[in-house]
Parts: structure tokens; sequence; C-alpha cells
């Protein structure tokens, strides 16, 4: 069988170059947008499409792995013993050999938990989700794995064996899984997670996933939220401790990456589609960010 129809994943090509690889639980055979099971009893889809996007987060243990991947533009180097969390629509291609990979998954669509959760930004508030600054990527030995497996296995064992209770067993793993790793991540990275002064950081991280290649002014989020520039960038510092130039700018050169490597677009093209004046002034941009120029990137992704 196909592992897409396995996975109850489609890939839709109609309007972009770059795959859509979307979840769908009735060509799945469950009733749930949410899927975990070990490479052994399920193959992943790495080498169904060069480049593709996902409409569903996905997790991943790896226990043996070897080769690469490309994530947002940023190259990411596989190896045993590591974990691998990759948010919804962040461009992929992975280069590696499928028999060589052990590892356990996990993929769910957000709506899943937030047809349980009243909190729209929940998802938004992990910090390894829609992350920029730091990366998604990290080592955990098998003792450190441990806890995270024993989730997805009363997951995996309420999806094979479902009753009528199963949905609000799953959500009940599936939030103890997301939020003990948010406090595995922060301690990795050195991050604090206080308590929210209000929403504002969540839906303008929210709105940056959405309208990046449109909106590359903070004053433009802002006026869409109806609060001025001044709460936003508080907001921003108090949840994220970076100014909200700082979080946006992050997540221009993660755009103009993806495009570099991705697109097939000159310079001139991605300086006209993510609003920048002139050419120069993308590559100075790059280069304050990066520390790089340009050609310096796309010939190390080679």
């Amino acid at each position: 069988m196909n592992s897409r129809k396995k996975f109850g994943i489609y890939t839709d090509k109609s309007e972009n170059p770059v795959s859509l690889l979307k979840y769908s639980k009735s060509s799945c055979g469950v009733d749930f947008l949410l899927n975990t099971a070990d490479s052994s009893e399920k193959r992943g889809w790495f080498d169904i499409d060069k480049r593709y996007k996902t409409d569903f987060f996905e997790f991943y243990f790896f226990r043996k792995a070897e080769g690469h991947m490309f994530l947002a533009g940023e190259r990411v180097e596989l190896k045993p013993c590591m974990a691998l969390i990759i948010s919804p629509f962040q461009l992929q291609e992975w280069h590696v050999d499928i028999s060589r990979l052990e590892y356990t998954f996990l993929v769910f669509q957000e709506e899943f938990i937030n047809n349980f959760l009243s909190d729209k930004y929940f998802m938004y508030r992990l910090l390894y989700c829609y992350q920029h600054d730091y990366p998604t990527h990290f080592d955990m030995n098998a003792e450190d794995m441990q806890p995270y497996l024993s989730q997805l296995n009363c997951i995996k064992k309420e999806l094979r064996e479902p009753m009528s209770d199963s949905y609000h067993m799953i959500v009940a793993c599936l939030y103890q899984f997301l939020l003990r790793l948010n406090r595995l991540y922060a301690h990795r990275f050195g991050l604090s997670f206080a308590p929210p002064l209000n929403n504002y950081a969540y839906q303008y991280k929210q709105l940056l996933e959405k309208h990046i290649s449109e909106k590359t002014r903070v004053t433009d989020y802002a006026e869409i939220m109806n609060i001025s520039r001044i709460t936003l960038n508080k907001a921003v510092m108090h949840e994220f401790g970076m100014s909200a130039v700082h979080l946006l700018k992050q997540r221009l050169i993660q755009e103009v990456k993806s495009d570099l490597l991705f697109s097939g677009l000159s310079i001139k093209e991605i300086s006209f589609r993510l609003h920048f004046s002139e050419p120069n002034h993308l590559m100075r941009f790059f280069k304050q960010m990066t520390g790089t120029t340009i050609g310096e990137f796309t010939a190390s992704a080679k």
C-alpha cells in the first residue's frame, strides 16, 4: 500500500510546484487527525517528493539516523539519539536512505487539539513551535526519550483499540507530552516561560506565519491587532525576551532562505516578493542577519 494511504496523507500540487502533504483522517481509516507509530510499523514519506510542506505537526525521536535535511532553509544533520520537531507548512527536503533510519514519530493537525482546548494560541505558546531563533532539533539519549515514548505508546494503544472515551484519553496524553517537551526544550536552550500578560505576543507569532510575505513591518501587525506598536513590542519582549522587530526579522530571514534554496526565483524576484525596495537592500539584510553573503549561503547548501 502506498505510504501516503497508510498515513492518511495525500499530495496537492494543483497550484504550487512544492508538494503539500495533507493529513486526511478518512483515508487513514481512523476518527482522529493524529497518528503515532514506530518506523518498523509504518514507513515514512521522506522520499515521496523531493520538496514538500505538510499541514500538520511532526515529531521524530531518532534511534538511528544518518544523512541530512533542509528545514525552512536551514541544513539539519541527522544523527542517532536526536529529536526533531517540524511545524506545519515549513519547507522540507530530505537527503536520507529510509532503510537506515529508526525512529518513533507523532503527527497531528492543530485542529485535533484545538477542538478540545479553548486556547487557540496553545501551539504558539510552545517554545519549539514556529521557532526561528533556536533549533527545533536536539540530542536526546534513550533515557531522556523514554517518558515521551511511553506517552506515545499510550496514544498508540487508544488508536489501535479505540473506546468511547479514547479521544479524551489521547488528548490528555498529547497535552502532557507537549507540555513536558516544552519544559525540556526551555531547559536545553535556557529559555524562560513566564505567565503571559495577554495573548498579543502569540497572536503576533500566528500572524507572522500567515502574512510574512505580504506584511514586513511591525506596524502592519499592530494595526491588524488594533493595538499600538508599543503595546505589541512590550508583549513580545515579555513572552519571548526579544523585540517585535527582531521576531519579524527572524521569520523574514527564514522566508528568504527558503526562497533562495527552493523557489527558483532570482534575488530581484525575491526582493520584489518580500517587499524590499531593491535587491541590494535584501543582500544587506541577509548579511546583517546571517553574517554571510547570499552567494556563500547558497554555495554551502549544495
